[in-house]
């Protein structure tokens, strides 16, 4: 994707629809420090977050020229410089099956004051980044969301599922076995400068994970503007038998009030880069003394943990939901990124309302898994499905057949989705492991 789409000016057809309706489209300028802190104050609002102090402002200091905000104003109400509604949006390498990366428009901090809404500027603001997406080469939009009922009109489809659970750490056992090197704690310092390079090969190694930037890095470690939550977190680290970091988790310990004996674990960040370096980490975190409980999120749904413990049962998952939204906006680039299962011929014929990604287009790959992508369905299987069902199948976490059982889409001849699926599916479920 071009890097000069973050100095792409405000889309021209969004901003004349909301200016009908009394409302001003701009992109925040990055060198307006008094805008860019209003523009924070209101997404902060939007997400009925406390009010920014000036320490944490001074912490997403460094993102600004990371991302391009955009904000909607109202120069009739009490204080105009703040937006009634605001938009992020930055460009991302998302890894896909295969290994490879794809640019992708990534977006987040959608927000319309309560006092604005059913005015369309939600859709103003989400149609003009896709525009902008498209203008900058970016075959992909994806985003996280708090409400996952909003995003399937814009073409956006669930790619990535998480889990939640609790462990009870005094009954689950341990069956996982030794594993050489060993772990050990690290500070604050340490600890970023060993996920600087650890979360880089973990992300590129995992189908549907996207680069942590900016504050959302330094914030696993404890916010600088936050001093107290700082203290509270825990860095131990897992170095192979030759001394090479392997893996990290973030932790912080919450006591019990009732019984200093049953502390709770709360795992914030586990990354490992080895079989070894998962197994021992999680291994440390069951064992610490004084702990009843142990929590996680953001965790896969084929979480290898519940293979490692004596009793599986003492994982009790408390959250399974989808993660990641993808929405496919160049077929031919998206499609020709990612690898597939052997060699075979897919065609698909693609609704899209919005008409960045519809159309009929022939996915043709060899034994390798490397394919050529062309506009034009060819005879033999063949899947009609709206671009929002494209976006869930793209990573490979979905399957066709299930989809087509929903009735999400449809075959041209039985088993159409039986081929999809030896095409497309990914041997481990896709996963993003950061909230952006």
């Amino acid at each position: 994707m071009h890097a000069d789409a973050l100095t792409a000016p405000v889309d021209a057809a969004a901003a004349a629809l909301l200016a009908e309706r009394g409302l001003r489209m701009a992109v925040v300028d990055p060198a307006d420090r008094q805008a860019w802190h209003d523009w924070v104050a209101a997404d902060a609002r939007g997400f009925h977050d406390k009010e920014p102090s000036a320490g944490f402002l001074e912490d997403l200091a460094g993102d600004v020229p990371l991302q391009r905000a955009v904000g909607v104003y109202d120069e009739t109400i009490a204080e105009p410089r703040v937006p009634v509604a605001t938009v992020v949006s930055w460009p991302a390498a998302l890894t896909v099956p295969g290994g490879g990366g794809v640019g992708s428009w990534a977006i987040s901090g959608v927000t319309v004051s309560p006092t604005h809404r059913r005015r369309g500027i939600a859709r103003a603001m989400l149609e003009s980044e896709l525009r902008v997406a498209v203008a900058g080469g970016a075959p992909l939009a994806i985003l996280t969301v708090s409400e996952a009922t909003i995003y399937r009109r814009f073409g956006f489809g669930p790619a990535t599922w998480a889990t939640a659970f609790t462990v009870d750490a005094r009954r689950a056992g341990w069956a996982g076995g030794e594993t050489p090197g060993r772990v050990q704690f690290v500070g604050r310092d340490g600890a970023i400068a060993t996920a600087r390079t650890l979360f880089e090969e973990a992300w590129r190694a995992t189908v549907g994970d996207v680069e942590i930037v900016g504050h959302r890095f330094t914030r696993l470690f404890g916010a600088p503007s936050e001093p107290e939550d700082q203290r509270a977190r825990r860095f131990a680290r897992y170095d192979d038998e030759d001394g090479t970091a392997r893996g990290l988790v973030v932790y912080r310990l919450v006591e019990n009030p009732a019984d200093f004996a049953d502390y709770t674990v709360e795992v914030l960040q586990l990354v490992a880069t080895t079989d070894d370096a998962y197994r021992a980490l999680w291994r440390f975190v069951l064992d610490l003394d004084l702990v009843g409980t142990v929590k996680a999120w953001l965790r896969t749904v084929d979480e290898p943990l519940r293979w490692l413990i004596r009793d599986p049962r003492m994982i009790r998952t408390t959250e399974l939901r989808e993660h990641l939204w993808v929405r496919v906006l160049d077929p031919v680039a998206a499609l020709s990124a990612r690898t597939y299962g052997g060699a075979g011929r897919l065609g698909l014929r693609i609704a899209d309302p919005l008409g960045h990604a519809d159309g009929a287009f022939t996915i043709e790959s060899d034994a390798s898994g490397r394919a050529v992508v062309t506009p034009g369905a060819a005879d033999g299987p063949l899947l009609e499905l709206p671009v929002d069902a494209l976006g869930s199948l793209y990573l490979g976490g979905a399957s066709a057949a299930v989809l087509a059982a929903a009735g999400r889409l449809r075959e041209r001849t039985p088993g159409d989705a039986a081929i999809a699926d030896r095409l497309l599916r990914a041997s481990r479920p896709p996963a993003l492991t950061t909230w952006f």
